[in-house]
């Protein structure tokens, strides 16, 4: 259960992405039904600390906070030189003793010099991305994605992706609605999919018009027929079109936006209610269990019972306890 946060400032820490940290995981959200972390800002010394920005923000624990906490976040830096080497030994610690390890744009490097990228798919700035593979050449450093998970690894290209991927991984240990509260507050999506694009090359023009209508209308309407060629029919436009103008718009393909959602959807249901897993694929168009089930191991790596187990209301552990 992911409840204990340990943040590892180092000098020049980019003060933005030290932000989205804090308000993902060091806000209590209590009163709106959200979670509440305990967070710890921790680095090699305690004390100021300088930003990429010329102030200072201060870090009340050592690296020590890394031993027990489940979440340690390497913050973005502007890297200068070698590391500490308690640091990268804190960071190798909590991830061998199987503390999730999430790194926010440019805290990938700190990762690849503690060897977790080795062998791992991860991301990082679509900026940084091609230096990251030089440095670290046993990686396997994917440029065109906000985030990526791999054996308890997360990585996120930069700024929102960053918050993204937090909220990813609040919606992968404490559900659904958990990610929602907090996303409520923040004025966020609650969930973007770590494979779509980080930017896009070539932008509509201006006097397109927007797919907007038929996305709220996939969202009412999950067990419909959501095949491009309805889609299409649907937005006025060919099919080629249509897929082009999708991906401009979402960053991903119909198929992937679709099964996302059909799979937040019934997330929701299986949280909130006790309709049958039967029942639930069929209302978000899965259009059996069998397939919900396979869509929840892929995605997710557990099945419709066993998410139900852990973030139903009728948990042990409710979210926000």
């Amino acid at each position: 259960m992911l409840r204990t946060v340990a943040a590892v400032v180092l000098p020049r820490v980019a003060p933005f992405e030290l932000g989205l940290v804090c308000e993902v995981f060091g806000i209590d959200r209590s009163d709106t039904g959200g979670p509440t972390f305990d967070l710890r800002l921790c680095g090699p010394e305690t004390g100021p600390v300088p930003t990429k920005m010329g102030f200072a923000v201060t870090v009340d624990h050592g690296l020590e906070a890394t031993r027990d906490v489940d979440l340690v976040v390497v913050v973005a830096y502007v890297p200068a030189g070698p590391l500490p080497p308690a640091v990268l030994d804190a960071v190798r610690a909590a991830h061998e003793r199987g503390a999730w390890v999430l790194a926010v744009c440019s805290g990938a490097y700190l990762l690849g010099e503690a060897g977790l990228l080795d062998g791992r798919a991860c991301t990082t700035h679509w900026m940084y991305a091609a230096d990251l593979q030089r440095r670290f050449p046993a990686s396997r450093v994917d440029p065109d994605v906000l985030y990526v998970e791999a054996d308890g690894v997360i990585t996120s290209a930069g700024t929102a992706a960053g918050i993204d991927a937090c909220l990813h991984l609040v919606r992968r240990e404490l559900g659904a609605t958990a990610a929602a509260a907090i996303a409520r507050r923040m004025v966020v999506p609650p969930h973007r999919d770590g494979g779509q694009a980080q930017y896009v090359e070539s932008p509509l023009p201006v006097a397109c018009e927007t797919l907007a209508p038929v996305l709220a209308w996939i969202v009412e309407h999950l067990d419909a027929d959501l095949g491009v060629p309805a889609l299409a029919r649907r937005a006025l436009t060919s099919e080629r079109t249509f897929a082009r103008r999708f991906r401009a718009e979402t960053g991903t393909t119909p198929a992937a936006w679709v099964a996302r959602q059909r799979l937040a959807r019934a997330q929701a249901m299986l949280e909130a209610g006790d309709a049958s897993v039967e029942e639930i694929a069929g209302v978000c168009g899965f259009g059996s269990a069998p397939a919900l089930r396979h869509h929840f191991q892929r995605t997710l790596g557990t099945s419709p019972t066993a998410y139900r187990r852990s973030f139903g209301r009728t948990s042990d552990v409710p979210v926000g306890a």
